[in-house]
């Protein structure tokens, strides 16, 4: 299974495309029957075998060929018309009388469906097309065309026409749709990024600035340079210029593709369910300023959830290092619910002033915008924050049992 590439498709235009091929076969059928069980009416039966064994035969021969859009290309329903326009204009030559009643041609309403191919595949403008054709093809084998014939003539246009322009529409609202997927993955993956170098180089960056400009001199050089590098890079991470993957369009069925090589896919997938202990994950942050308190019995989640909350745990952390002082003092406390694991992160700092979050992700400073709450949403969960200034700070992070996070996204 390994190296094999899955291609994953959602297109609204296939199941009409399999209507159109269900429809081909029942109106062949009923083309058969028709002509089978008024064999007594027509002065050259010959005619009729003749024919429907050759429609029989293109039907059944062209059936991939009507399985999709790609498939379906101009040179076949150029032929497939004109096997339509064929029958209905050796109906007289079948049966004499076929110009004096308003009986059916050889094909009957088969026709219809080599109409509708021309709507599934070009759209109202072909579908326009097409009908015309059969249109002048029905008035010429009646010679003097009723009331009746032109009813039918009129129903057969409409009809086509209607169904092409829906298809355009379809196609239209796959685009939007394709189009909106896109920038919600473009921006989860610029998320992600961002929390990823939040956790990492900004963090060490700052780190830098600090410790330089405290220890002064040719370190204090290098704590300014390393503070101006990480404004830069944090107005890159908000400005949203950072890669991310794309999708593609097929632009032969206006499928939405993506291609995943099946190997790498299930491993990934089999390592994001997989049942992970989060007590493991956090017991790491224990010490001597840091009190960990859990369960007595194993807190497991999905592999990838029980990860993000831990990072998630980790930069709430981070935060108090950083804004509570070397000397704060953290409580980690996990609890499991029969509906989500809750993990509250409290500290003894001076807490946060009213408003000073907003001004800090109007910075570019997004440690709690993205490194926490980022990851909760991701997971289905929530990340709430309470700070009473001069009581510390607490923040309780709750993930769902069931989570639609990144193990759900990537399938």
């Amino acid at each position: 299974m390994a190296g094999r590439v899955r291609v994953v498709r959602m297109s609204v235009e296939q199941p009409l495309w399999r209507a159109l091929t269900a429809y081909r076969v029942l109106t062949l059928v009923y083309a058969v029957l028709l002509a089978g069980f008024g064999r007594e009416d027509f002065e050259r039966p010959w005619v009729v075998v003749a024919y429907l064994a050759f429609l029989a035969l293109w039907t059944l021969v062209t059936l991939p060929r009507v399985a999709n859009a790609a498939s379906c290309t101009k040179r076949f329903l150029g032929l497939d018309l004109v096997v339509a326009l064929t029958g209905i204009l050796l109906t007289p030559l079948a049966d004499v009388d076929a110009q004096h009643f308003d009986g059916p041609t050889l094909p009957s309403i088969w026709t219809a469906g080599s109409v509708l191919a021309f709507a599934l595949k070009g759209g109202w403008r072909w579908a326009a097309f097409a009908s015309t054709l059969v249109a002048v093809a029905n008035i010429i084998e009646r010679g003097e065309p009723s009331e009746d014939t032109f009813h039918n003539v009129l129903l057969v246009w409409v009809a086509s026409i209607a169904i092409g322009y829906v298809v355009e529409v379809a196609r239209a609202s796959e685009r939007t749709l394709a189009r909106a997927l896109e920038i919600e993955a473009t921006t989860r993956e610029r998320e992600r990024l961002a929390r990823d170098i939040h956790d990492s180089v900004l963090q060490v960056l700052a780190m830098v600035q600090r410790r330089g400009t405290a220890l002064g001199g040719e370190a204090a050089e290098l704590g300014r340079m390393a503070g101006e590098q990480e404004v830069a890079l944090r107005t890159l991470v908000s400005s949203g210029l950072v890669p991310a993957t794309r999708l593609s369009e097929d632009s032969a069925d206006g499928a939405v593709v993506r291609a995943v090589d099946t190997g790498e896919l299930e491993r990934a997938e089999e390592e994001e369910h997989a049942p992970c202990d989060l007590r493991a994950l956090l017991a790491v942050h224990a010490g001597s300023r840091v009190v960990f308190a859990e369960p007595g019995a194993p807190v497991l989640l999905p592999g990838a959830a029980a990860r993000e909350l831990a990072a998630a745990v980790s930069a709430a952390l981070d935060n108090v290092r950083v804004h509570a002082g070397p000397d704060a003092q953290a409580w980690i406390l996990v609890e499991d619910e029969p509906d989500a694991v809750i993990v509250t992160v409290r500290d003894d700092g001076p807490g946060i002033p009213e408003g000073r979050l907003d001004q800090a992700e109007e910075e570019g400073r997004l440690g709690v915008a993205l490194s926490i709450r980022g990851r909760l949403r991701d997971l289905g969960g929530t990340a709430e924050l309470i700070s009473v200034p001069g009581q510390g700070t607490e923040v309780e992070l709750k993930v769902p049992k069931v989570s639609r996070g990144k193990a759900g996204s990537a399938r």
